[in-house]
């Protein structure tokens, strides 16, 4: 409300004042009281519908979703409708920049956006970000779509299971988010055609011509910029309609809690490809050295980590069914004189495993293992057990060398003659021994064949 005006229902409301003043003297109480009723109630008006919106404390609460939609995203949206809701909030900001994520994740996303008690408004920005894929269907989806300059949207094509996947199983995956972000644009009164082209043929706009072509509703080079803009604007929520009051609205931004962190981390294929390989190794490791504990918790912790992420990732079972088979050769090749064999069918159950371990069930095949770090995985790990564990298995079979036992085969001369049992030196000591190959004369060599208690049996060199 512009100040002048303001001024006016100031000298109105004095107007008033003096009115009554003077009609004190002849008035009675009960009409003083009225009088001042009919001034409160002004008052009133004056304070909490045309003051400017500061007076009256509106708030809006902003999210950052920055990298893939994965579940720790979900989560994090989810929870930040809840919190703006909680907070009697004007609407809820989404700052987003992101290369796609997860089909799941997505619808999971936009029906919350579509049934959101509160106005979502997603921002893709800042300068240079990109709404791609999975970021076109949630931008289309919000109550308000506004970019900043510089940044991009489109490319929203879907990724069927796996790269190979037949013509018909990918045919049907792409009807099926067409027809899905057909229903988001028609919803929004936002362009169907361009919406539709996004999936179909991976399109992708600038800024300008998302605004142009009526994919977005407005640019704004910051927040406090778009919240001026969007003032007043009235959006569909529910049933009802609701009025934007953002301008000069107090921010509040609502972090991502630890645990949404640690998963948004883990989400990511590769670290949990990475941390189920980890978790393997520690466990062998600490089977194979008993009392090491170190290796044995961390290949715990990693083991842990890496099955909680592939719960919220498309994970094919057969992959990590492979990937255990794999291990299990590499023992046995350990442990059996195969000549290579075993060891060569590990390698290529662990590789076609890793490749197979994620579905490609997602938008631009973000969500899969780098065949990088799979060829990487794939070398360590059978050096690993080849080297690594194969020589602590033939440490643990090779001769002892300490106590009693390690005296077995070495040799020693005769302190005196053995008719039966005497005494020898052998390693520079001296043992009470009997002789298994008959009389042995003093100075003879003798080797050791045995031993019990303290007793050495020994027979001529």
């Amino acid at each position: 409300m512009p100040f002048k005006h303001f001024l006016a229902y100031i000298k109105l409301l004095s107007k008033l004042i003096l009115s009554s003043l003077k009609k004190f003297e002849r008035c009675k109480l009960i009409h003083l009281l009225k009088v001042i009723t009919n001034m409160q109630r002004l008052l009133f008006i004056l304070l909490f519908y045309f003051l400017p919106t500061p007076f009256y404390g509106q708030k809006v609460v902003t999210i950052t979703i920055d990298g893939s939609i994965n579940p720790a995203t979900t989560d994090y949206i989810l929870r930040g409708i809840k919190h703006a809701e909680k907070e009697s909030a004007s609407a809820l900001v989404i700052n987003l920049n992101t290369p796609g994520g997860l089909l799941k994740s997505t619808r999971i996303i936009t029906g919350t956006i579509l049934d959101a008690p509160i106005p979502v408004i997603v921002y893709v920005t800042p300068n240079g970000a990109h709404a791609g894929s999975a970021g076109v269907f949630i931008t289309l989806a919000a109550h308000i779509a506004a970019m900043a300059p510089g940044t991009n949207i489109g490319a929203a094509h879907p990724v069927s299971m796996q790269g190979g996947a037949d013509s018909v199983m990918n045919t049907k995956t792409t009807n099926d988010a067409i027809a899905y972000i057909t229903t988001i644009a028609q919803k929004r009164n936002r362009n169907v055609e361009w919406a539709q082209d996004a999936v179909r043929n991976s399109v992708s706009i600038t800024s300008t011509e998302a605004l142009a072509l009526n994919v977005i509703d407005t640019i704004a080079p910051n927040l406090q910029i778009l919240l001026q803009q969007i003032h007043g604007k009235r959006v569909e929520v529910g049933e009802g309609n609701f009025v934007l009051q953002t301008n000069g609205a107090s921010v509040v931004h609502l972090d991502m809690s630890f645990a949404e962190k640690l998963l948004n981390i883990i989400s990511d294929p590769n670290i949990a490809y990475i941390l189920m390989l980890l978790g393997f190794y520690g466990l062998l490791f600490e089977i194979y050295n008993p009392g090491a504990v170190f290796p044995g918790i961390i290949g715990a912790i990693s083991i842990i980590l890496a099955f909680y992420a592939m719960n919220t990732l498309p994970v094919n079972y057969a992959g990590v069914a492979l990937i255990v088979l794999a291990i299990i050769l590499f023992i046995l090749e350990i442990k059996i004189v195969s000549h290579g064999l075993l060891a060569i069918g590990g390698v290529i159950a662990l590789f076609i495993g890793s490749i197979m371990l994620i579905k490609e069930d997602n938008f631009t095949g973000l969500m899969t293992i780098s065949k990088s770090v799979i060829i990487t995985s794939t070398i360590i790990t059978t050096l690993f057990f080849l080297f690594v564990i194969g020589m602590g298995l033939k440490a643990q079979k090779g001769k002892q060398v300490t106590g009693m036992a390690g005296l077995i085969g070495q040799t020693g001369e005769a302190l005196e003659d053995l008719e039966n049992s005497g005494y020898i030196m052998v390693m520079g000591e001296r043992w009470q021994a009997e002789s298994i190959s008959g009389k042995i004369e003093k100075g003879q060599n003798v080797r050791v064949t045995s031993f019990k208690d303290f007793k050495l049996f020994v027979e001529i060199v």
